[in-house]
């Protein structure tokens, strides 16, 4: 098992690394397909798929609208020069997309009633919100920002390397359960640990990366406030995750990746840090005035 795991977890960097290193075309497809599979997970582990067929009306409706709104993404953030002008363009994208598939998922809902019960529906909804649009922010940072190549890397310091540094602090000084009954393994002081871990490996990154290497100069106090709330946000994507699971009497959300589950067990912390990252380099735009 434990050569399944670091086999499988190299291979996800080294994919990672290829894919956001590539960008536009690349990236996306990379992306819209990840979202794709964490869809179909959820959908699974919700009981939104409840009958004999492959993928049932909701599902088809989700994927669908995963796949036009990654298609719509790429049209408005290429060639739009990364100075502003493409993020600007995509936000009224991304509601009208929400929107679009609110009301698509209403109209199965009324239209082959009872065919479907009401929290099948919210879940369905629920599902393309968590995965696909929440992952897209990864697209919208790389392509959207002047610096993304650099900054999309927060994402996953936040994330993975929060984690690391939660876990690591967590083996040597972890006394106090944080959610006992959600999650036994993880302890307060592991949480703290992940916390100044995050923030600390953000102000490294951005001295010794963002400000160094490219034209702008981001404030170090508010890298370090970044990376300390992504952490926060991450640790309670990563058991928000885990509550679904429990809910529904499940141990893991699929076996696409070998050791360590479906895209939901090891993306769940980088799916919410994904557009909290988004929020706060927008916040530390309009604070500083630093060109991202």
């Amino acid at each position: 098992m434990f050569w399944t795991r670091l086999i499988s977890g190299i291979s996800l960097v080294a994919i990672a690394l290829v894919t956001i290193l590539a960008g536009k075309g690349v990236l996306a497809v990379t992306l819209c397909l990840i979202s794709l599979a964490a869809y179909r997970e959820l959908t699974k582990a919700c009981d939104i798929h409840t009958d004999n067929k492959k993928c049932n009306a909701p599902e088809l409706v989700g994927m669908m609208m995963t796949v036009l709104y990654y298609v719509l993404l790429v049209v408005t953030l290429w060639g739009k020069g990364k100075n502003g002008e493409g993020l600007v363009q995509v936000y009224p994208v991304v509601m009208i997309m929400i929107v679009v598939s609110l009301i698509l998922y209403l109209f199965i809902y009324v239209f082959t009633f009872p065919g479907y019960k009401a929290p099948q529906i919210m879940a369905a909804m629920f599902s393309w919100l968590y995965a696909p649009v929440m992952l897209s922010f990864i697209y919208m940072i790389r392509e959207g920002f002047v610096y993304g190549n650099y900054l999309v890397w927060l994402v996953f310091l936040c994330s993975w390397g929060s984690d690391t540094c939660a876990y690591a602090v967590g083996v040597l000084f972890g006394k106090h359960k944080m959610t006992p009954k959600l999650s036994p393994k993880k302890s307060v002081e592991g949480a703290v640990g992940g916390v100044v871990g995050a923030a600390l490996l953000f102000v490294l990154y951005m001295h010794f990366a963002v400000n160094r290497y490219t034209d702008t100069t981001i404030p170090l106090i508010l890298a370090a406030v970044l990376g300390a709330v992504g952490a926060l946000v991450s640790m309670v994507g990563d058991l928000a995750a885990s509550a679904i699971k429990r809910d529904h009497d499940i141990k893991d959300y699929g076996k696409l990746i070998p050791g360590h589950g479906g895209i939901m067990d090891r993306f769940d912390s980088v799916i919410i840090s994904a557009p909290l990252i988004f929020i706060g380099l927008v916040i530390i735009v309009k604070v500083s005035g630093a060109v991202l």
